[in-house]
């Protein structure tokens, strides 16, 4: 495998992380996080592009330029460590002012840096096209070096004040889960950065002193190090949302299961509206709103039917059997529904002497317990409070 091919691959696996992020990017609207994140990815999926050694050739020769790519990838790589500094920055939080500050900061020295970039490299002769290895062949040119230079000190600039940052943040982090893990691998991965920028700058030093016995940690150490890095810096920045996301997928879903047993017993209530159709493959979220709305509906249309003297009996026989109060409220309210269920589908109004309480509250705040208690019902089946069971609960 080429190392055009492991760029691209690590292009392709930044790719897949931009169009995940798309979405919350776009929703986003007008939250610079999520649209800083989003270019981030996109930078850095176009540094890996532009950075292997077939898509340079491809550029030089589409501009008749030779060497044009080097301040095109510097440039690129430039923007890519001024986009994580400043995504660090606003993540941390602070002050307005004091973030405000630092923003104009970045902006500044780096926009800067990447106008010297273009500028040495017009000034400097760059006729041989070098595709893998122009570090370390252009180390003693006038102006390609110093090209080299401020690309390589920028970059070494950013990723150790970035690193600082994150080292010192990771300590504030410690038990968020997945923020933490995120924040953990950017730290491994801007401290690999400085491999990189030891790998680049030391057969450069090395040369201006003779010596081409080191061109190796340029060419053949460097890129590796630079994929791996590129990996570790976009999962430190996807991990944290993706994992977010799928604890709230997962946290829907068991809820909406939860809600099944009450579903399946209110399902004969008949709803003050008819309840929203859904397509087929409709979101988890947009489901489980439906349910929770539907099963809220059906409630109030059973309050009539509830008799609050048999759910206090209820209780009260539960916490006897030793269930705790949480459970012996969410066994009697279970009770109480079904029973009321019954009462409705026989068209029997509630008793005058018997009137119903207020219950949506309640419920509509405790449905998955409700839910799950139908389950642990006494009696022959759920929702079927036995004439034994009342009589024990009023026993002193």
């Amino acid at each position: 495998m080429t190392l055009s091919d492991i760029f691209w691959i690590i292009a392709v696996v930044l790719g897949i992380g931009m169009c995940y992020k798309l979405p919350a990017v776009l929703r986003g609207g007008r939250n610079p996080l999520a649209r800083q994140v989003g270019g981030l990815l996109l930078a850095a999926c176009a540094v890996f592009t532009f950075a292997a050694p077939a898509t340079i050739a491809a550029v030089n020769d589409l501009t008749g330029i030779p060497n044009f790519s080097a301040p095109w990838v510097y440039s690129l790589l430039t923007g890519f460590c001024a986009s994580c500094l400043l995504l660090i920055i606003k993540w941390r939080g602070g002050s307005p002012q004091s973030i405000r500050r630092a923003t104009w900061w970045v902006y500044g020295s780096y926009g800067a840096l990447i106008a010297a970039l273009w500028i040495c490299f017009a000034l400097g002769d760059h006729s041989v096209e070098r595709l893998r290895d122009l570090d370390t062949y252009y180390a003693n040119t006038p102006w390609m070096r110093e090209m080299i230079v401020l690309y390589l000190l920028g970059h070494t600039v950013a990723v150790l004040i970035t690193s600082a940052l994150l080292w010192t943040w990771e300590s504030r982090v410690r038990g968020t889960g997945l923020l933490h893990a995120g924040v953990v691998l950017l730290g491994i991965g801007y401290a690999m950065n400085l491999l990189y920028d030891i790998a680049k700058l030391t057969p450069v030093i090395a040369r201006w002193n003779g010596r081409t016995d080191l061109d190796w940690m340029s060419t053949d150490l460097a890129p590796p190090i630079a994929g791996l890095v590129g990996v570790l810096i976009a999962l430190g920045f996807i991990v944290p949302h993706a994992g977010e996301r799928m604890s709230h997928r997962f946290a829907a879903r068991r809820e909406y299961r939860a809600l099944g047993p009450l579903a399946h017993a209110l399902h004969r209530v008949p709803t003050a509206s008819a309840p929203v159709a859904l397509p087929r493959f409709a979101p988890l979220e947009l489901r489980l709103t439906r349910r929770k709305t539907v099963l809220r509906d059906a409630v109030r249309q059973l309050q009539p039917y509830i008799d609050p003297a048999e759910r206090d009996q209820a209780a009260q026989f539960h916490r006897n059997q030793g269930r705790t109060p949480d459970e012996a409220h969410a066994l009697a309210e279970a009770t109480a529904l079904t029973a009321a269920v019954e009462r409705l589908l026989a068209n029997s109004d509630q008793s005058p002497d018997q009137p119903s309480r207020p219950t949506t509250e309640s419920l509509s705040g405790d449905l998955v317990a409700i839910s799950r208690a139908l389950r642990r019902l006494p009696g022959a089946r759920a929702g079927r409070w036995t004439t034994s069971d009342r009589r024990e609960s009023v026993t002193p």
